[in-house]
């Protein structure tokens, strides 16, 4: 992290972090649609017990960057559940196509 002096400066490295977030939840999107297409039943896209454990992973892994779990925790179960929307669009979409084909 470099020190800003103005808030311009810090306008435009929280828009770069921003930018590089967008392209690495792209690449996340890419595998939880890899896992849509993979998963054999409907019922395997919700996880539980997976769901808790990338949130212990991330909570841990927050506690070493210095971000705040209280910031972590609600983003990435949102996050999870976003994916977990997407996923069962990709799956019920696997489907329909399948019907059709």
């Amino acid at each position: 992290m470099i020190k800003c002096n103005t808030m311009p400066e810090v306008r435009n490295e929280i828009d770069r972090i921003d930018r590089e977030l967008v392209k690495l939840l792209a690449e996340r999107q890419g595998y939880i649609e890899q896992a849509g297409a993979i998963k054999g039943e409907r019922s395997a896209v919700r996880d539980d017990a997976r769901i808790e454990d990338v949130v212990r992973k991330v909570l841990t892994e927050a506690d070493r960057a210095g971000l705040s779990r209280a910031i972590a925790e609600p983003i990435w179960r949102l996050l999870i559940e976003k994916s977990i929307e997407h996923e069962f669009s990709v799956f019920d979409g696997k489907k329909k196509s399948a019907a059709n084909g």
